[in-house]
């Protein structure tokens, strides 16, 4: 299995909160958040929505879509973890093939 992808808050808090010596109250501040959903971001308890994608990508002025990729990569390895048993596949034909 391969590692598992690093939460999208963990990056932001260890590559750019951190170096820059920014809390939680200040970068919620910048962020234009609360330093709730900051604080919930950066612990990783929470995924990363395309609103704050578009926030962390205006004030870093990095892509939106680095850090939803980010996002993506985490989601899609969290499902296959659960991946359903019961579903069948559907039968080959022209139309997707």
């Amino acid at each position: 299995m391969i590692r598992k992808p690093t939460h999208p808050g963990i990056v932001f808090y260890e590559d750019v909160m951190k170096p820059l010596n920014i809390n939680v109250t200040e970068g919620a501040k910048k962020l234009g958040v609360t330093r709730k959903a900051l604080s919930e971001f950066i612990n990783g308890k929470t995924a990363l929505s395309p609103e704050m994608a578009l926030r962390i990508s205006k004030a870093t002025n990095t892509s939106v879509e680095s850090w939803m990729n980010m996002q993506q990569k985490l989601t899609i390895y969290n499902a296959r973890l659960h991946e359903p048993k019961n579903v069948k596949a559907f039968p080959r034909n022209a139309v997707y093939q």
